[in-house]
């Protein structure tokens, strides 16, 4: 939880990302209510209502047609928002590979929640791992300012890269909790984000036809891939410059003061050099913070607020510099038959040394932890079990899930 400042408001997660997309000023809204993302859509929905809004707030029979309808519309040029979770987003699937393929700058918010069955409405990340490769810029989001940010950037970002964006936070752990966080007014968010303007040729006009998303021979089809990877892997540059910029308009939330590294793709919070390394993402960090200053543990954590496109040269350039003997990744997913998703990406970083790594080994000891799914609690007592089982080398090799 962030200090409270002086324009701070002590909002519901929900209220906040409603506020913050009202201020951008979307021109199409559609959406299909679903726990727990429910409260930003009815939010958004009361602000039309009221009069407070000017965008077109469409109702839509299901999440296959919510993210159908702001498809059409981004085609057409309108700044668009949609939001969903859980088995939505699975429904929505189809829809979100096009949305990338056709290069449309969509944002959506997924207020994360575990897959079925059994069913459960709760908190984890398996429900985002499920479109990782759909070819959307990624961010999650550890508390309610950082999501506040995020959705602007998200949309700063799509639209200047044309590639979707989605911000994930944690399903009632962000979505239903309170806190202290500042919501930036239109004008500020003008100064850093400009009214739409799709780029020349972009949109689907009736006096200039074009086809998006047409059938591709192979001859055609790969290097339309290959060129939306390349755009993808070209944004990581993009989030660090966006991101400085966002700073230098709206400041920096009081809660990153002590971070060591804060560049839009992660974020480092720790000693200099830790004994254990804790790489993860979304809410969950915040705890691991708190453990980390409470207890006696030579440890840090290096938060991944970017999931897409992988910051892989980033990781590899700060653990060089932290230069931990054990690395600790922790999954809110698992993928089922191999082990955590960040673990295995972490994990593939190291196929090759790093080079001048101070250790004995030609890399650390790095360990996967599958933690919260379906809701479980992640306490301060689980962390510290977490450090100690990675310390004393108590490897799984496809993962130790900790209850």
């Amino acid at each position: 939880m962030t200090n409270k400042k002086k324009n701070d408001q002590i909002l519901e997660g929900s209220r906040a990302i409603a506020l913050t997309v009202k201020n951008i000023k979307p021109q199409v809204v559609s959406a299909y209510p679903i726990t727990p993302q429910t409260h930003i859509v009815e939010d958004l929905a009361q602000f039309k209502a009221d009069g407070r809004a000017n965008y077109e707030y469409v109702r839509a029979e299901s999440e296959f047609a919510a993210a159908s309808i702001v498809e059409g519309a981004s085609a057409q040029g309108a700044r668009v928002y949609s939001a969903t979770c859980s088995q939505g987003l699975l429904l929505m699937a189809e829809v979100l590979f096009n949305i990338a393929g056709m290069r449309l700058p969509v944002v959506i918010t997924c207020a994360n929640r575990g897959l079925s069955a059994p069913i459960t409405i709760w908190n984890d990340h398996q429900d985002a791992m499920t479109i990782r490769d759909a070819g959307w810029l990624m961010f999650f989001a550890e508390n309610h300012q950082e999501a506040v940010e995020q959705h602007i950037l998200a949309y700063k970002l799509a639209e200047k890269t044309n590639l979707p964006a989605v911000v994930n936070i944690d399903g009632f752990i962000l979505t239903h909790s309170y806190e202290p966080v500042e919501i930036p007014g239109t004008a500020a968010i003008k100064k850093f984000l400009p009214n739409y303007k799709p780029k020349k040729n972009m949109t689907l006009d009736p006096d200039n036809p074009r086809t998006m998303g047409a059938f591709a021979s192979p001859a055609y089809y790969m290097e339309i891939r290959e060129q939306l990877h390349d755009d993808l892997l070209k944004a990581t540059a993009t989030i660090k410059k966006e991101y400085s910029r966002y700073l230098q308009i709206f400041g920096s939330n009081s809660n990153k003061s002590k971070a060591k590294i804060d560049n839009g793709l992660v974020e480092y919070y720790g000693p200099k050099y830790p004994k254990t390394l804790i790489i993860a993402m979304g809410s969950m960090v915040g705890t691991i913070k708190e453990t980390i200053d409470t207890s006696r543990k030579k440890a840090g954590v290096l938060k991944l607020r970017t999931f897409r496109p992988f910051p892989a040269q980033e990781l590899k350039k700060i653990i060089k510099d932290l230069n931990p003997k054990n690395i600790a990744v922790l999954d809110k997913s698992i993928s089922l038959g191999q082990m955590g998703p960040l673990a295995s990406e972490v994990k593939a970083l190291f196929q090759s040394p790093i080079p001048h790594l101070k250790t004995s080994r030609c890399h650390p000891n790095i360990q996967s932890f599958v933690v919260g799914l379906g809701g479980r609690d992640i306490t301060r007592d689980k962390i510290k079990k977490i450090i100690k089982s990675v310390e004393e080398k108590q490897e799984d090799i496809n993962g130790k899930f900790i209850g």
